[in-house]
């Protein structure tokens, strides 16, 4: 049976692993990731261990990694104004796969 190019679009995305690579599989989203598993962060926190990523692009990625539930964003009423970014338990979860992609580059890269 033949199966149009629609339909191989729709079965790849019922694979959990392609929505998972969907959701973090860019190199910033990752590394964000990555940073935020040591701890809360401030935006030049990141921007610093991030070295080549723009602001702009640093602070999209943060916005939908909120609007995915993987980072919470807090506020502080403080003068200058300081915000911090930290996993949620969603976020969290990625660990194991952080830890995994570590213990790989080390062996092969």
């Amino acid at each position: 049976m033949f199966r149009t190019r629609s339909q191989r679009r729709k079965n790849c995305w019922e694979c959990p692993v392609a929505r998972t690579a969907d959701l973090v599989g860019d190199t910033w989203s990752i590394l964000i990731v990555r940073d935020l598993l040591r701890g809360p962060k401030r935006f030049t926190d990141l921007q610093d261990s991030l070295s080549g990523v723009s602001s702009r692009t640093l602070a999209k990625k943060l916005q939908f990694l909120e609007s995915q539930s993987l980072l919470a964003r807090r506020a502080f009423a403080e003068k200058p104004p300081r915000v911090e970014y930290r996993l949620t338990a969603k976020g969290r979860e990625f660990s194991g796969i952080i830890s995994a992609m570590r213990r790989y580059g080390e062996r092969y890269l």
